[in-house]
């Protein structure tokens, strides 16, 4: 769930071991910006999209409808035109008229959070469930799934389509592999366990290469708690409750080893209050350095596990200090950090003193609305299906109230949608009127 400045689909392929897919990170490596005037218009961000054009655009509206944002119908038309005809997405195609073929390299991974974003977005249900039977029909033999089919199972590319899975009201553990294995059978098979006193209750991206042991990685412990909790990426977690802990069971649950993992989190940042990423490869200085979006990561799991008080030393550290990162690495870091602020309970619009939503909408197209929403709309993000479309579960007894109360704001939701684009409309052709009248 983390964002950097590029989806290192290429570096997933060369060293899946030990990279990270779930988050975009700063690299020198990274591919030359392109030029904005060859760009999609309805694109966000002027970087070079090749390796994280649908997912940095799926971030993008996930984050603005977060805030009651209308997404410019013409980003969410590019994004849409992306998918291919089985409904699966690659990382970006320059050119969508030309059907995908053998040649395509597919990315769970932004099939993924396209699916998470088009279902946020509304009237694309057809869409979504296209996406939704691609990913079932690359699901690993494990269970989980890998950054592009064929590969070994990652835990991140695992939790960010169970997240996918909740945006679209799918239930994963229903879904078996032709092993009889589910999507958190192949999860918490990446949980190192607790009885390890310094990496305990964290998971690994993939067990490591040489030697098959699990390693702490700071990025797939975040997306792994959420996976665990069967929570989408946008989250509004409940009020802290005990103290996070690593606890053993005689059979680890999906729900435990998040837990274990929410409390490997809140350790680590305990220190510094950030995450490190290790230095890139031909480095001068060996020293890690602070990684700002798996940070925003950690955020989100610990407050999706009711731990966003563990969270507020990093939500203060990313205020003063991710400001320069999110300019330099564009929309999906915005995106990033509004999605932190919207789970821990902090106002995307003055974080630290910027308005991250400003800031991400002038990355993209005009939004078609900007409306901010009032204290009580936001209300406690539990009756969302779409943004929040979070828990895998709907809790039976209280249930029926909040399926009809989700029913009646996505109604008004399409609503605005409807009459934004109205307006929208109107406003053009009034102004060619004018100068018509002009003329």
């Amino acid at each position: 769930m983390t964002v950097r400045t590029v989806r290192r689909s290429a570096a997933a392929l060369a060293v899946a071991a030990t990279s990270a897919v779930f988050c975009v990170a700063a690299s020198p490596a990274a591919p030359s910006p392109a030029p904005s005037a060859a760009l999609p218009a309805g694109l966000y961000g002027t970087k070079d999209p090749t390796w994280d054009g649908v997912w940095r655009q799926s971030l993008a509206i996930i984050a603005q409808d977060t805030v009651h944002v209308v997404p410019s119908a013409e980003a969410v038309a590019w994004l849409a035109g992306q998918q291919c005809d089985n409904g699966g997405f690659a990382s970006y195609r320059p050119d969508a008229t030309k059907p995908c073929d053998s040649k395509t390299m597919f990315d769970t991974n932004a099939t993924a959070a396209a699916v998470h974003a088009l279902a946020a977005a509304g009237e694309h249900t057809d869409q979504v469930q296209k996406g939704i039977a691609w990913l079932k029909s690359v699901q690993s033999p494990d269970g989980g799934w890998s950054y592009n089919p064929g590969m070994a199972s990652d835990a991140n590319s695992t939790a960010i389509v169970i997240g996918a899975f909740a945006a679209a009201k799918e239930r994963p553990g229903d879904l078996t592999s032709e092993q009889g294995k589910t999507p958190y059978n192949a999860l918490v098979s990446f949980a190192i366990p607790c009885a390890d006193k310094t990496a305990g209750g964290a998971f690994a991206y993939q067990p490591d290469a040489k030697t098959g042991k699990l390693l702490p990685n700071g990025d797939a412990t975040a997306a792994a708690v959420l996976g665990g909790l069967g929570r989408g990426m946008v989250v509004q977690g409940p009020k802290p409750g005990k103290a996070p802990a690593c606890v053993t069971t005689p059979r680890a649950t999906p729900e435990q080893s998040a837990r274990n993992g929410a409390a490997y989190l809140a350790k680590v940042l305990a220190k510094t209050g950030h995450l490190d990423s290790p230095p890139m490869p031909g480095a001068t200085d060996p020293a890690p350095l602070p990684d700002f979006g798996n940070t925003a990561d950690a955020v989100v799991a610990l407050s999706a596990a009711g731990h966003k008080d563990k969270a507020a030393a990093s939500v203060a550290w990313l205020e003063k200090n991710a400001s320069a990162w999110a300019k330099e690495a564009g929309p999906a870091a915005y995106a990033q950090l509004i999605l932190a602020a919207h789970a821990y309970g902090a106002d995307p619009r003055d974080f630290g003193g910027a308005d991250l939503v400003q800031q991400l909408n002038a990355t993209g197209p005009t939004p078609a609305s900007t409306v901010p929403p009032s204290p009580a709309a936001q209300g406690d993000g539990k009756d969302k299906i779409g943004g929040d479309r979070g828990a895998l579960f709907w809790v039976v007894g209280a249930g029926l109230a909040a399926v009809l109360g989700a029913a009646f704001m996505i109604n008004d939701r399409r609503k605005n949608r409807k009459q934004a684009k109205q307006d929208q409309q109107a406003q053009q052709e009034a102004a060619a009127g004018r100068q018509d009248e002009q003329q």
